[in-house]
C-alpha cells in the first residue's frame, strides 16, 4: 500500500488503463460451500420432490469490502493529499498505492479482488457493500471508508490492499490488526483480532501465500495509524495480500485465475469469522 514517486506514478497513469480487468471467471468456486439437499424418494408410487434449499450460511450478514486506493487517484494530488484526521494522527485522504514492476497497480489489483469477493459472498446469502463503485475515480477519503462500514452496522469489514517494498527478497502477506486507542474502534478490536485470525488462516490455506519476513509476527501487525481502522465501529481488519515488488508474488496477481483464489480464501475467511 506504499505510495509511489510522483515520476513512477506518471508512467503509471499512461498504463493504468491496461493496468488489469475484472474477470467474471470462477462462479463455480464460489459455489464451494454451497450444497442443495434432494429429497429421497418415496416407497409410494409419487414421484420424488425436491426438499426446499438449505439456507445459505451467510443469509442475514452484512459485509463491507473496502477496495484499497483508486485508479484515478493520481491525478488528483491536491485532493487525496489533504489532510484528515484519524484520531491518533492527521494522514492524507488517500494515497496511490504500488504497482508492480510491469505496471499493474494496486489499485486495479484490490477493485478487481474485491468484485470476485463480492460475487462469492452474495452467493452464500450475504450483503455486500463496497466502498468505491469503479477504478477510474478518486478515493474516497480514508475516514468515509470508515464510515460507509459504520453506516452499514457491518457484521465484518475489511480493507484490500497489497504491499510495495521495494526489497525483492521481501514477501509473504499480512493482516494489520487496530489497537485500542481510546476511540470508537475500542469496543471492536477482540473481533477485529478474530476476524484477522480467520481470514489469515483461510488466505494461507487457500493460496499457500507465506506469512510475511519483513512485516509483523505471524502475519499480524498491530497498529494505531490506520484511519480506515481507528475509525471504525465494526469489526475490520486491512489485509494486504503480498509485496507486489516482489516478482513471484506480482506474477500471482496479475493472474485472473490466482485473483479468483485469493478472493475465493478471503471470503472463506470472513465467512469462518461469521460463523464462529
Amino acid at each position: 500500500m506504499r505510495a509511489l514517486p510522483a515520476s513512477v506514478l506518471a508512467v503509471c497513469g499512461l498504463i493504468a488503463s491496461a493496468c488489469g480487468g475484472t474477470g467474471s471467471g470462477g462462479a463455480a468456486a464460489g459455489q464451494a460451500a454451497l450444497t442443495t439437499t434432494q429429497a429421497q424418494a418415496s416407497p409410494s408410487s409419487a414421484p420424488a420432490r425436491e426438499a426446499p434449499p438449505d439456507a445459505k450460511p451467510l443469509d442475514g450478514k452484512v459485509i463491507v469490502i473496502d477496495p484499497g486506493h483508486n485508479g484515478a487517484n493520481y491525478r488528483h494530488p491536491a485532493e487525496i493529499n489533504r489532510k484528515v484526521n484519524v484520531l491518533t494522527q492527521w494522514k492524507a485522504c488517500d494515497t496511490t498505492g504500488t504497482q508492480t514492476r510491469s505496471g499493474y497497480t494496486e489499485a486495479a489489483f484490490t477493485w478487481d479482488v474485491s468484485q470476485r469477493m463480492k460475487r462469492i459472498l452474495e452467493r452464500r446469502g450475504a450483503t455486500v457493500k463496497l466502498t468505491r463503485n469503479s477504478n477510474n475515480g478518486v478515493g474516497p477519503c480514508i475516514t468515509e471508508r470508515a464510515a460507509i462500514g459504520n453506516r452499514a452496522k457491518a457484521d465484518a469489514a475489511i480493507s484490500v490492499h497489497a504491499d510495495g517494498s521495494n526489497n525483492a527478497r521481501h514477501r509473504g502477506f499480512h493482516v494489520i490488526l487496530p489497537e485500542k486507542i481510546n476511540g470508537p474502534v475500542d469496543k471492536v478490536v477482540g473481533a477485529s483480532g478474530k476476524l484477522g485470525i480467520a481470514v489469515r488462516d483461510a488466505y494461507r490455506k487457500g493460496t499457500g501465500i507465506p506469512y510475511s519476513n519483513y512485516i509483523g509476527k505471524n502475519a499480524l501487525d498491530y497498529r494505531s495509524d490506520i484511519g480506515g481502522l481507528n475509525l471504525s465501529t465494526v469489526p475490520k481488519v486491512l489485509f494486504e495480500s503480498g509485496n507486489m515488488r516482489n516478482p513471484d508474488e506480482a506474477a500471482k496477481f496479475q493472474s485472473p485465475q490466482f485473483r479468483q483464489k485469493i478472493a475465493l480464501a478471503l471470503a472463506n475467511g470472513l465467512q469462518h469469522y461469521l460463523e464462529a
